[in-house]
């Protein structure tokens, strides 16, 4: 069994998701990480009450972007950590984690890359009245919803007007499709 860590800054539905396919025995792996740069977050809150070892950290307490990823990088080392699952986390990965996890990071992105990258892809396809979005799991890379492309599912929204209503349909794809994927990326590091 391979270890995970997820890094999450919000409210952690994806991190729930993730755990619940775990306890449905759907993926062969134990989340022994949850990272956060928010004290305060819900993924945080709930990783606590899990008994799962937790990092949080305020990036303006470090000198530099690599002075937190190192600390970030000794915790990952502690936790025996294979794989960092991105969701909901709302920093770039720097260089110094990436170049010790190369293709052992992953990210979910609410669209369809390479269209709406970065944040708000939900506005931002609703802005460009797309009638299709979707959701993406990739590897991630030092660009920005750049790194290569996992795994994709389609959601057409030309009957759908607003953007609670887009979320609600996205989290239900991104909850299917994250735990489906991190079992097929785990498989393949085998």
């Amino acid at each position: 069994m391979k270890n995970i860590a997820v890094f999450a800054s919000g409210t952690g539905s994806n991190f729930l998701a993730i755990h619940q396919a775990i306890l449905n025995n759907e993926i062969n792996t134990k989340i022994t990480l949850l990272v956060s740069d928010r004290s305060k977050s819900k993924a945080l809150e709930n990783a606590k009450k899990m008994g799962i070892n937790c990092f949080a950290f305020r990036a303006k307490a470090f000198e530099s972007k690599e002075a937190y990823e190192l600390q970030i990088l000794k915790e990952l080392r502690k936790n025996n950590v294979e794989l960092i699952v991105l969701a909901g986390y709302m920093r770039i990965i720097g260089k110094t984690i990436l170049e010790k996890y190369p293709k052992r990071i992953i990210n979910i992105h609410p669209s369809l890359l390479p269209s709406f990258k970065g944040i708000d892809a939900v506005g931002q396809a609703m802005e460009a009245q797309v009638s299709v979005t979707g959701v993406t799991v990739h590897y991630v890379d030092e660009g920005m919803d750049t790194g290569e492309i996992i795994a994709q599912e389609e959601l057409d929204i030309s009957n759908l007007h607003k953007r609670e209503e887009i979320e609600i349909e996205i989290h239900k794809i991104e909850h299917k499709l994250y735990p489906a994927t991190i079992k097929r990326v785990l498989e393949d590091l085998s």
